[in-house]
């Protein structure tokens, strides 16, 4: 793998929530499980962990969560996403919210989806085609095609918004993001 698949590496523990996880952290439902897949530096696992949600961190270094290990409510699981093994969670384990932001391995989304319970929120945020002239990611093999994301969750999950274009912060990008629910449950409302 190379580094190019993992911008947000360069996260530190203090770099706050992305505005979009933020946005539509409310729709989780409230004490549901919440899972932040590539959780790096952990800002979206500490988010919910502080919202009271039990967490669930995965990724091949966790050196960015170290300090979370141990304290109730976070379960933390070092796997690399993308060897090509299983997935690294139980099957029956489903959870309210799935988080993933700065990270694309296209293998992952039947297992994303799999995971979501009924009325669950997948939250995803990542770069996409066009990002290149402002660096990393600048693959393709790491950036969503137009309209990706809609793709991926198309007869499996409700849209609540869906965003693609070009952001100037936190930093100059190209991105895609949506927030969508599993249609078999009604999320909460967004005060």
């Amino acid at each position: 793998m190379t580094t190019d698949s993992h911008p947000r590496a360069s996260h530190s523990p203090l770099s706050p929530a992305s505005p979009w996880v933020t946005r539509f952290a409310p729709l989780v439902a409230a004490g549901g499980s919440v899972l932040d897949l590539a959780c790096g530096s952990g800002r979206h696992l500490r988010l919910f962990h502080q919202r009271r949600h039990p967490v669930v961190g995965v990724d091949r270094d966790l050196g960015g969560v170290a300090d979370l290990d141990g304290a109730d409510g976070v379960t933390l699981v070092q796997a690399d996403l993308e060897d090509g093994g299983p997935w690294p969670l139980p099957a029956d384990q489903p959870f309210a919210g799935i988080v993933v932001t700065n990270y694309l391995h296209r293998p992952l989304f039947p297992a994303l989806l799999d995971a979501l319970a009924p009325g669950g929120v997948l939250i995803y945020e990542t770069f996409a085609i066009g990002n290149a002239r402002f660096g990393r990611p600048s693959s393709p093999a790491f950036l969503l095609r137009e309209g990706e994301l809609l793709e991926a969750t198309r007869d499996r999950l409700r849209v609540v918004a869906f965003e693609q274009g070009e952001v100037a912060t936190p930093k100059p990008a190209v991105v895609q993001r949506i927030c969508a629910v599993n249609g078999a449950g009604e999320p909460q409302r967004l005060d």
